[in-house]
């Protein structure tokens, strides 16, 4: 697919998701990287257009450059949205609410603290994303040291084998200490999200560097 026609792919999947108002979104593409610029009204719309470019096929690398702009007489306070933050956490994950912070400046929410599992990490930025007023988030949430795990690379390169989703052999696991490197080759986004979640499931990783190239 050439350039003139994935943006063009872009730009009707952008109108087609009930969630994006996407009278504000710009695109440009170059040799498959995609570059999304303009203005919406939340910050979940924002995430939502993300999320709908990395799922097209062609798209190599993206770059987000959207902004939320709030409509006049929707911003809120600071210590509201806070206070509120520390609520929908409480609610939305099995995370004990006294391991993380919350920082609220001008709408930039930050989350701080240590959590056991990253999908926990994940989980407590999907819940503050939604909150009325915030126009990004900074999760610099980490996660607790756990026992060094002997068989890791072992691990996640099996758990890669039993997804009917991922091309397996085009994927190398390197392990060093408890830092994942992935590298390769996969085909959609999709796919590198599903080995990038693979790896962080395994007991022992503390991080995950993703150098997985979409052919």
């Amino acid at each position: 697919m050439n350039d003139l026609s994935l943006r063009q792919t872009i730009l009707d999947e952008l109108e087609f998701q009930p969630d994006i108002d996407a009278a504000h979104i710009g695109v440009a593409v170059d040799k498959g990287v995609v570059t999304l610029s303009g203005h919406v009204r939340t910050y979940v719309q924002k995430i939502a257009a993300e999320q709908a470019v990395k799922r097209i096929k062609g798209v190599r690398a993206l770059a987000e450059e959207i902004q939320v702009r709030l409509d006049p007489g929707e911003g809120t306070a600071d210590d509201t949205i806070a206070t509120r933050a520390l609520k929908i956490i409480a609610w939305s994950s099995d995370v004990p609410i006294d391991t993380i912070k919350v920082i609220v400046q001008k709408g930039w929410v930050t989350l701080e603290g240590k959590v056991d599992w990253q999908y926990q990490k994940e989980t407590v930025e999907r819940a503050v994303r939604k909150l009325s007023g915030v126009v990004g988030v900074d999760n610099r949430l980490t996660l607790y040291p756990r026992v060094e795990v002997a068989d890791i690379q072992h691990r996640i390169e099996e758990a890669l084998k039993r997804n009917a989703e991922v091309d397996a052999k085009g994927i190398h696991v390197k392990v060093d200490g408890d830092v994942v490197k992935l590298e390769g080759r996969v085909h959609l986004w999709r796919e590198r999200q599903i080995a990038t979640r693979a790896a962080w499931s395994v007991p022992g990783v503390r991080a995950v560097e993703d150098h997985l190239l979409i052919a």
